[in-house]
């Protein structure tokens, strides 16, 4: 599950993810299913108030080291936020200025262990930090949209 903290100059920003994956204690990584299509785009400015699913999926009992999120794009919005929910397998761009959003390593690498018994569930609830994620890094085209990098800052809240 994802959540976002308040990210003040934009009205919507949609990212895309590909791939949620856990990294097994001593094995491979694994990839964990979105809840439906083959990516998940977000709109990081609903999740304010809001929470929702990224992945869902089984997985063996055992102990987990890393957990990771990969990011195919993102854009920032200034002027209409977006429609529709805070995540689905594709979200319409809201219109008015906007600007793509570099994300350098195209991945977010979340170091937390945990562990999976067998025939239990368990969730883990992210917090994306839009202040100290998205920063300005040039004006841009002159279309008003400039250029911004995202590094993302993203905390795991908790694991149960």
């Amino acid at each position: 599950m994802l959540k976002d903290s308040p990210f003040s100059d934009a009205k919507a920003l949609l990212v895309t993810f590909t791939e949620v994956n856990v990294h097994a204690s001593g094995g491979d990584w694994i990839t964990v299913p979105f809840a439906t299509g083959a990516s998940r785009t977000c709109d990081l400015k609903k999740l304010e108030t809001a929470q929702d699913i990224l992945g869902v999926g089984s997985l063996p009992a055992g102990h987990y080291t890393q957990l990771r999120l990969v990011v195919s794009s993102a854009a920032i919005y200034f002027q209409n936020a977006s429609s529709g929910p805070a995540c689905a397998p594709t979200i319409a761009a809201p219109a008015g200025t906007n600007a793509p959003v570099d994300i350098p390593s195209g991945e977010v690498k979340l170091n937390r262990e945990f562990d999976l018994a067998s025939g239990g569930g368990t969730m883990i609830l992210l917090d994306f930090d839009g202040d100290s994620s998205v920063r300005q890094t040039g004006n841009g085209n002159g279309q008003g949209g400039g250029r911004y990098m995202m590094t993302p800052v993203i905390g795991i809240v908790s694991v149960n």
